[in-house]
């Protein structure tokens, strides 16, 4: 089996002045480290695969389409053929064209994305893949490995004795009254995806389900956070030639509140170094075998409407000039959901397989919960899940969430159905 891997990255840092997670936190005022996109084009006899990692908060609808096509259309493929998975730090964008249009309209509101800023990164991810394209390897093995990460992560949605939330965990906890509570379901694993040239390991992928926030939106600090700095660690340990990236998986109900706190920077630091440390330790178990078979599955979702919204109440909240920004500009990313779901324009799910290893690519923010029971439901194949695909629906909780409610239920643009139809499209994904 003749195959090629090519990566790439490009810049994607804001320029000071820009908005930041929507616009309802401060706007850039200090680049405290770099936003990057990092991706690898796969070359087969088949078109293409391109699969991309962005430090931004999200990339919705239009947004997320247009940079899969211009990716696709440097790499020589289409557009259902890449994967764009944001790592979600929130001092990061949170791109949006629908959005911006209806915010930039009332005149008082901020943007939600400068459109030039925008066409420029475009413009900086063909250039970057055709670039990588001219330099690009073999590909002849893969190798698979995974290590728990302590002490990082936890659920956030704590619940009473009667299966309601109780209280939501912050990312940084003030009060021990909360840290000490229980850690509750998560997915301790970090998962490691390597490729390699011969013996020569040319690109690692990295997988781990946790709100990559330490603190944040108050003084308009960019930066790509406490996983984005364990992955520059990484990249400093290992060779030169070989590429990083990292995934955020399943994090929609999960934080670091448990262990975190708001000694700010100095906690930051902690937490790196338990991420980068589960990197090195999964690094040194992973075993190279030959690449034998790979294939590219996708499917179609467009889950119902979340049937307690209704847009002209939302134009109506929009419009309202005596409410907060963010309960403005919040309901411009939910009229922009249903705007396009009236268009019944779908989401697509994909995940790649090579030999016994799955990379599941899942939209928006989805529960732990669904990359739990994929694994399950896969017994045999090892499956590395990554969230924060298209954005469009905003969270994705699972059906006995909305009994439970809490912040994550009212601000999710879908009804309980999702569920089902989410899960039906990942085993769709999984059929031989």
């Amino acid at each position: 089996m003749k195959l090629q891997i090519a990566s790439f990255r490009f810049d994607v840092t804001p320029p000071l002045g820009h908005s930041l997670c929507g616009g309802w936190i401060p706007a850039a005022a200090q680049i405290e480290d770099s936003l990057e996109a990092i991706g690898l084009v796969l070359l087969s006899e088949q078109r293409p695969i391109v699969i991309c990692s962005v430090d931004w908060t999200g990339l919705c609808n239009t947004a997320h389409y247009q940079l899969r096509e211009a990716l696709a259309n440097a790499a020589g493929t289409s557009a259902e053929r890449v994967a764009v998975q944001c790592v979600h730090q929130h001092d990061a964008p949170f791109a949006c064209l629908e959005t911006d249009r209806i915010v930039r309209a009332q005149g008082d509101l901020p943007p939600n994305m400068d459109p030039e800023f925008f066409k420029v990164c475009l413009k900086r991810a063909d250039s970057a893949v055709r670039k990588s394209l001219k330099t690009a390897r073999r590909l002849t093995h893969i190798a698979a490995a995974e290590s728990k990460v302590e002490q990082v992560a936890s659920n956030r949605r704590l619940l009473d004795d009667s299966g309601k939330i109780l209280k939501n965990r912050s990312v940084a906890a003030s009060s021990d009254d909360v840290r000490d509570l229980p850690t509750g379901v998560i997915d301790p694993w970090l998962k490691t995806v390597a490729f390699y040239d011969g013996r020569e390991k040319v690109a690692a992928c990295y997988y781990y389900a946790v709100h990559p926030i330490s603190y944040c939106c108050q003084e308009g600090h960019v930066t790509s956070e406490f996983v984005g700095h364990a992955r520059r660690l990484k990249e400093q340990h290992d060779s030169p030639d070989c590429t990083h990236l990292y995934f955020t998986g399943c994090a929609g109900n999960i934080n670091t509140g448990k262990f975190n706190n708001s000694s700010h920077k100095e906690n930051r630091q902690v937490l790196t170094q338990r991420v980068f440390e589960a990197m090195e330790q999964a690094s040194e178990k992973l075993r190279p075998e030959p690449i034998n078979n790979l294939s590219w599955k996708t499917t179609d979702f467009l889950p119902p409407v979340n049937k307690t919204f209704s847009a002209a109440q939302i134009e109506k909240q929009i419009n309202d000039h005596s409410r907060r920004v963010v309960h403005r500009n919040r309901p411009a990313f939910t009229l922009a959901w249903l705007r396009r779901h009236a268009q019944k324009t779908p989401i697509i799910l994909s995940a790649l397989h090579v030999n016994q290893i799955s990379l599941l690519h899942l939209p928006a923010e989805p529960f732990v919960e669904y990359q739990l029971r994929t694994q399950v439901l896969q017994p045999d194949r090892f499956v590395a899940t990554a969230g924060y695909g298209d954005g469009g629906p905003w969270y994705i909780p699972t059906s006995e969430a909305y009994f439970q409610g809490g912040y994550e239920v009212n601000v999710a643009f879908s009804g309980p159905q999702v569920d089902g139809l989410l899960m039906k499209g990942i085993q769709t994904l999984f059929k031989s």
